[in-house]
C-alpha cells in the first residue's frame, strides 16, 4: 500500500462518490479471474485493489469525524503494525 495513492483516492472519493471506487474494485476483482494473466499483472491488480480498499477505509474514518491527516496516519500505522506481526 502506498500512502500517496491512498491520499489521492481519498480526495477522489471526497470530490465524487465512494461508489466509483467500490465499482472499480469489483471490476478489478473480476479481472483477476482471467486465467491468462501473468503473476506480475495479478500483483499490480492486487496492489490497486489494496490501495482502493485503504482509501475506502480512510474515508469511513473521515466520515466518522477523524481529521483526514490523522485518518491517513492511523490507517498506515495499522497496516504497518499488521505487517510486523
Amino acid at each position: 500500500m502506498k500512502l500517496p495513492i491512498i491520499k489521492h483516492l481519498t480526495t477522489f472519493i471526497e470530490q465524487n462518490d465512494e461508489d466509483y471506487v467500490l465499482e472499480t474494485i469489483d471490476t478489478l476483482e473480476a479481472l483477476t479471474e482471467v486465467s491468462s494473466l501473468k503473476d506480475e499483472e495479478l500483483d499490480v491488480i492486487g496492489e490497486l485493489i489494496s490501495n482502493m480498499y485503504g482509501a475506502v477505509e480512510v474515508n469511513k474514518m473521515i466520515k466518522g469525524g477523524t481529521p483526514k491527516k490523522e485518518a491517513l496516519n492511523s490507517f498506515m500505522k495499522r497496516v504497518l503494525g499488521s505487517i510486523d506481526q
